[in-house]
């Protein structure tokens, strides 16, 4: 029987637990709130972010502008456009198929799309899930802007890219390719006798009380909805237009982090599709020659801080986004922004490692060593044939380059290890008994080693002087691809190259029409017409690229 000192022992208990949670929660909350407010300010684009631990919400916060002309605030209610976070919904949504035996994953893309031009090889559907196609990706082909604001059919769609040359044959390399989506959306169709947007918001959305999740039309009216944004050169305008019949069933959906939420709990309950399908979708796949790649079914393995993570982050004009699910630990981050100039993929990284009590390091933590200590580790050190890290010391700080990238500083923890600006991975420096140096690098569960070798680091390019005049000529937008242009821009005398959804970086003049970037292995070298004005440029990197001069 309990007496009542024993019933005040139990309640005394229970108040030292609930106030340690609440301080755990608070802590959890003010360190998130510190890590969003590095990156969105209350008068910029926004972002809708949310931290579930065991299918239930921790943290919600929304920062910024869902409108900033009419200097509207963000909300955890505002809805996204989530870009690539459909692939997802559109393989689950295959999987769905393949457990009522409409189709299975192994079936030729033929059964379904008859005309499609497979010649002597076999594209399965399970090649068009996890990328390993071969088939050219349709944002990657020049000339899609031309009709990319009409809207158009599925088949018109397919038509558009289906005579291509493949890029490799099934199964044999793994390369990001939203053909392969389009594709699965319309066999979603051939076989229900549905549309896509149909079968996703009726057997998904309806399904799991997605009630702020839909199929983005840009004319309809929507409860919330956030407006997208780009910038340029510092400015923010809006998005570019674009039909959603272009994105499809590879980037169409609009949802909020609430409904992402219930979106993730339906996957890892088995809601929608048994565990084993579930399975298939996150434990990767494999090439033809056996080799283990990270994409499966809409979704990839990853780690943070080595914690094993299924995610997949998506990119349209005006919105990013990005989600990570931890399993071991059960905690779910997902992250939606109105800018396609803000990506949350790093942010959501770290926020994942701060929830999961795993922080990356941040700048702040790191410590000062001296000159001597530093120049200890400065060297040549090789991991493979096709991997050499160069280590320097300029200014008191410590750099690594890889042959053909930019130099990046090195932070120190201690006076061995040291991390790079974005908290991972972790570089450790060790001396061997031979006096020979060596390097690992951690990145979560994954480690490289490297031995130092006798290598001088690469040299500089020079860069020359031209006048600013030459360069005001070469001032504009190159369009590479549809979705894929270099704008080109002249600031104090200097000229900078910025391509879609990418930072700005200084082009060094190697002659008057050829110049080099210093961050990457890249050169851009621009073309004039017959009247000799600028009408296009030429980027060499992975091969040489046309952008047509279109502003």
């Amino acid at each position: 029987m309990l007496t009542f000192k024993s019933i005040k022992t139990i309640l005394f208990s229970a108040f030292i637990l609930l106030g340690t949670s609440i301080l755990v929660a608070q802590n959890l909350e003010s360190k998130i709130d510190a890590l969003v407010s590095k990156q969105f300010s209350s008068n910029d684009s926004g972002i809708s972010i949310l931290v579930a631990k065991d299918g239930t919400a921790i943290y919600q916060k929304a920062f910024g502008l869902s409108n900033i002309t009419e200097e509207k605030p963000m909300t955890t209610k505002h809805v996204f456009e989530i870009g690539s976070i459909t692939k997802q919904f559109t393989a689950i949504g295959i999987l769905m198929l393949e457990e009522q035996g409409k189709l299975k994953v192994t079936d030729t893309i033929t059964k379904y799309i008859p005309d499609y031009p497979m010649g002597t090889q076999v594209i399965t559907i399970h090649h068009l899930l996890n990328h390993t196609s071969g088939i050219k990706s349709y944002t990657s082909m020049p000339g899609l802007l031309n009709f990319a604001k009409k809207d158009v059919t599925p088949t018109e769609l397919i038509n558009y890219f289906k005579n291509h040359p493949m890029d490799f044959l099934p199964g044999e390399e793994y390369k990001y390719n939203n053909s392969g989506y389009i594709l699965l959306g319309h066999i979603i169709e051939v076989v229900t006798n549905q549309s896509y947007e149909y079968f996703i918001e009726k057997n998904i959305f309806e399904t799991l009380e997605m009630h702020s999740s839909y199929y983005c039309h840009k004319s309809e009216k929507i409860l919330n909805r956030a407006k997208g944004y780009s910038q340029k050169n510092g400015v923010y305008k809006d998005a570019e237009l674009i039909s959603m019949t272009i994105p499809y069933a590879a980037g169409s959906l609009m949802s909020t982090s609430s409904d992402l939420l219930k979106w993730n709990n339906a996957l890892i309950n088995n809601t929608l599709i048994s565990k084993a399908s579930y399975d298939k979708a996150t434990n990767g796949s494999y090439l033809n020659n056996g080799e283990h790649i990270q994409y499966g079914y809409g979704l990839q393995e990853g780690n943070v801080n080595g914690s094993i993570s299924i995610e997949h982050g998506g990119a349209i004009f005006g919105f990013k986004s990005m989600g990570i699910y931890l399993p071991e630990e059960k905690v779910y981050v997902i992250a939606l922004s109105n800018c396609d100039c803000q990506s949350p993929t790093l942010l959501t990284r770290k926020i994942a490692a701060v929830a999961i009590n795993k922080p990356f390091p941040e700048i702040e933590d790191a410590i000062v060593l001296n000159k001597e200590q530093l120049q200890k580790w400065v060297g040549a050190y090789q991991f493979d044939e096709k991997d050499i890290r160069y280590v320097s010391v300029e200014n008191h700080n410590l750099f690594i380059q890889k042959e053909g990238k930019q130099k990046k500083r090195l932070y120190p923890l201690s006076e061995d290890t040291f991390f790079f600006e974005a908290g991972f991975p972790k570089c450790k420096f060790s001396i061997k008994e031979n006096n020979k140096k060596s390097l690992k690098i951690i990145n979560g569960k994954n480690t490289k080693i490297a031995e130092e070798i006798e290598k001088a680091p690469p040299v500089e390019k020079k860069e020359i002087e031209v006048a600013a005049e030459i360069l005001k000529q070469y001032v504009g937008v190159y369009e590479l691809a549809p979705t894929f242009s270099i704008t080109v821009t002249l600031e104090d005398n200097k000229l900078y190259g910025q391509a879609t959804n990418q930072p700005k970086f200084r082009l060094f003049a190697k002659n008057e029409t050829t110049f080099f970037l210093k961050v990457v292995e890249a050169s851009i070298v621009f073309n004039f017409d017959e009247n000799k004005a600028v009408e296009s440029l030429t980027l060499h990197q992975n091969g040489t690229h046309i952008g047509k001069k279109i502003k």
